[in-house]
């Protein structure tokens, strides 16, 4: 029997989540549309910091001022007397379209991480508004509030630090803690409008996201089940590194059978000009798939 060892404990969501969660269906949406969904042929040219900074400064600026338009003339924000635009916003629109390669500005992270913490932080504040000496204990639910989204976010997947601001200003800022629920679909509203603009700004001339769910494989369930019915096997790919896909990318290694690449020949990687060939069910990330793409077109 191994022994007790809490400090080697560790769980990882995606294990249980990416087989039943749908292969990307990307590739097969008209490529205007895809594109400014993520989608690549070929991933996009390097930019220098000059012009990341000048998309920076657009979509920030576009997204926030949209966001602070809508709730203008939503009317039932009038009658709840919902703040202009809530503070987490601002940090959330720096992720999203400046630090775009984060794991944390993903469509993800950023949807389902403030779904999560506004729903503990308004949780929290109800519980502790239950007791008489609220106004003296209010801070203590603040600190708790933002820790225990941590907490959540992390097991699900779905850290996004901006997400730990809405969560503690929920209890701890009025202007947000007297909305009680009804914070809840001003935050999801102000997230759509922002991952919208995100998507239109930051594919202009970059690529975003990275992914939709998760930079590993999805929907390995999906797959045996269209092998089961004798359909094609095109779905069989890595749902998300298709998601980045590349023509340029081969799974057999040039001049070599499959079964005696297997036998005879160790795994590698060949990198050549316009060309990177990949060892047969050699799972690549969307985020390695760019740099091997990016190291061949430099050749």
């Amino acid at each position: 029997m191994p022994p007790f060892s809490p400090s080697r404990w560790h769980f990882d969501i995606d294990h249980y989540l990416n087989p039943v969660v749908p292969p990307t269906a990307l590739p097969r949406l008209p490529y205007p549309v895809a594109h400014f969904l993520g989608y690549r042929t070929r991933p996009p040219r390097p930019l220098g910091n000059i012009l990341i900074i000048a998309w920076a400064f657009v979509g920030i600026f576009c997204s926030l001022a949209l966001i602070a338009t809508v709730g203008r003339y939503v009317p039932s924000f009038a009658g709840h007397a919902v703040p202009t635009i809530i503070g987490s916003f601002g940090a959330a629109a720096v992720l999203d379209f400046y630090a775009i390669e984060s794991p944390l500005a993903q469509p993800r992270n950023a949807i389902l991480g403030q779904l999560i913490s506004s729903i503990v932080g308004v949780a929290i504040n109800k519980l502790f508004a239950l007791s008489p000496m609220y106004r003296d204990i209010r801070w203590i639910g603040a600190a708790l509030s933002c820790a225990s989204a941590t907490a959540a976010m992390a097991l699900t997947g779905t850290v996004h630090p901006p997400a730990g601001a809405t969560a503690l200003m929920a209890v701890a800022d009025d202007g947000a803690a007297h909305l009680g629920w009804f914070l809840i679909p001003v935050v999801m509203l102000g997230c759509a409008l922002m991952l919208c603009m995100a998507l239109l700004v930051n594919n202009v001339q970059r690529c975003f996201p990275f992914y939709w769910w998760s930079p590993k494989e999805t929907g390995q369930v999906w797959c045996r089940t269209q092998r089961t019915d004798g359909t094609t096997t095109e779905e069989e790919k890595p749902a998300d590194a298709e998601a980045v896909g590349s023509s340029s990318i081969s799974d057999d290694l040039e001049g070599v059978p499959p079964e005696e690449d297997a036998e005879n020949e160790p795994q590698k990687l060949v990198i050549t000009k316009d060309t990177v060939r990949v060892p047969r069910g050699f799972y690549l990330s969307p985020e390695e798939t760019l740099l091997l793409e990016a190291l061949s077109q430099r050749l």
